[in-house]
């Protein structure tokens, strides 16, 4: 392990997130600060993709709101996430879906995988 990623690894807080990958429908809770006020936001959508590793690592997600695409990019150890939840688990074979911007309707559907 050279310097660097022993310096990231004692200064990032690692928090337990619930595993999920790309495909997988999610529900991120995250704070807003307003002023000197705070409040907690969610923001729903599929996982498009995770990026780097451990405390740079990032992930996409992509919602449609009012008939527009919106993406947003988290990083998984930001002291602003308050939780993440896992809604659905999504059968896809890429690792990157960034196929789902050219969809609409029906054909943007992610199949879920049956228990």
């Amino acid at each position: 392990m050279n310097l660097a990623d022993k310096i990231s690894n004692e200064l990032t807080e690692i928090k337990n997130h619930p595993h999920f990958k790309a495909g997988d429908n999610i529900t991120v809770y995250y704070k807003i600060k307003e002023g000197n006020k705070e409040r907690i936001q969610f923001f729903k959508g599929d996982v498009l993709q995770i990026k780097g590793k451990k405390a740079t690592q990032t992930f996409t997600i992509r919602k449609i709101s009012n008939n527009v695409g919106v993406e947003r990019v988290f990083p998984i150890n930001s002291p602003m996430i308050e939780k993440i939840e896992v809604n659905k688990v999504g059968k896809v074979r890429r690792a990157k879906i960034f196929y789902l911007r050219g969809l609409t309707g029906k054909k943007a559907r992610i199949k879920e995988v049956k228990k």
